[in-house]
């Protein structure tokens, strides 16, 4: 069997770093990157960690250039953060007969908030014998599908807390934006910021991986302010400024509150002292108790799981999925192409 072959699509601080990852696996090869502007022509080695060494050349090009039906197995999308900002691009992809992982995080479970263009999406896929996934550390991991998996030992559960407090700071600069990384409080008061997004696809997963049905959904959103000034790789914020966001979500049925999401989320936390970390809060029959600190790295996290995830969405059934429909995620220490069922690769 050949490589299992991948194009990605987006070479910032997600994207480079599946390509550093991709470039240290067995069994696969990066057979052209997407980019945009000036990047166009240059050596995807331009902008990654890894060197190019005696590896073959991958020049960057752009979308209609490098996806084509037949050129790769899969495309790791790595632009957007929002269902309809990558819908274009998820459908172009499939249109092209291949299949797509994005690290959009709505697109973890479209369903929660675009069903609509869910339902599309789903439609295409099937439509091309492809298959379509979101995923990421968070939404997709930590503060969803995790919890889920400790719910398979529970006979009931009564109440879900779920939070995870975490650093920015590996993150890219559409994060830094979408958090207000370095803007004034009045500034983030009346601004329109994204914040954290994802509370509503992972309460949405866990509602509906569990069987309840939540009818009204809250979330908050709160400035971090820094006295200090603080300095990431993407992102900078002065003292007064802010550093990051506090963020939470409730989810409701009939009145009684069933479901909390806490997210405190700052670049650079342990320079003022925070101890970051994992938790999942579980009261039901036994309870849970999960603790996991310091956090499972965000930039890791989310690169690992694409990446990790490739053989799932090879393998499955065409259509739109999400970490519900495709078996758990786990480490690829051997060769990629062991886990590929051979009826399911599109390159041959």
């Amino acid at each position: 069997m050949e490589n299992v072959k991948v194009i990605i699509w987006g070479l910032g601080a997600m994207g480079g770093g599946m390509a550093d990852m991709l470039l240290k696996k067995k069994g696969v090869d990066i057979v052209g990157a997407v980019g945009r502007g000036a990047k166009i022509g240059k050596s995807m080695y331009d902008y990654i960690k890894t060197e190019k060494g005696d590896r073959p050349e991958v020049l960057i090009g752009a979308a209609e250039d490098v996806i084509k039906p037949g050129a790769a197995d899969i495309v790791l999308l790595c632009t957007d953060s929002f269902t309809k900002n990558a819908y274009d691009k998820l459908k172009f992809i499939m249109e092209q007969k291949l299949n797509v992982i994005t690290s959009a995080e709505e697109m973890a479970y479209p369903q929660a908030q675009n069903p609509d263009l869910a339902a599309k999406l789903d439609e295409i896929a099937k439509a091309n014998g492809v298959s379509c996934l979101g995923t990421g550390i968070n939404p997709g991991l930590i503060m969803d599908l995790l919890v889920l998996i400790w719910t398979g030992c529970m006979e009931d559960v009564e109440h879900i807390v779920s939070r995870r407090v975490n650093s920015l700071s590996p993150f890219g600069p559409a994060v830094m934006e979408e958090q207000g990384i370095g803007v004034t409080v009045d500034e983030f008061k009346n601004g329109h910021l994204a914040g954290h997004v994802g509370f509503a696809e992972s309460m949405g997963m866990i509602a509906d991986g569990i069987g309840w049905e939540i009818d009204e959904f809250k979330q908050s959103m709160d400035p971090i302010v820094t006295d200090v000034d603080r300095k990431s790789p993407y992102g900078f914020a002065k003292a007064g400024n802010v550093a990051g966001v506090a963020m939470k979500a409730f989810g409701y049925r009939k009145g009684e509150l069933m479901i909390e999401m806490d997210h405190p989320q700052q670049i650079e936390p342990e320079q003022v002292g925070v101890q970051t970390g994992d938790y999942v809060i579980i009261k039901g029959t036994p309870n849970v108790n999960m603790v996991n600190s310091p956090e499972i790295e965000g930039g890791i996290g989310t690169i690992a799981m694409c990446v990790n995830m490739i053989p799932q969405v090879i393998n499955a059934e065409p259509g739109l999925h999400t970490m519900l429909t495709l078996p758990v995620p786990r480490a690829i220490m051997g060769d990629m192409r062991d886990r590929i069922c051979p009826d399911k690769k599109i390159v041959k």
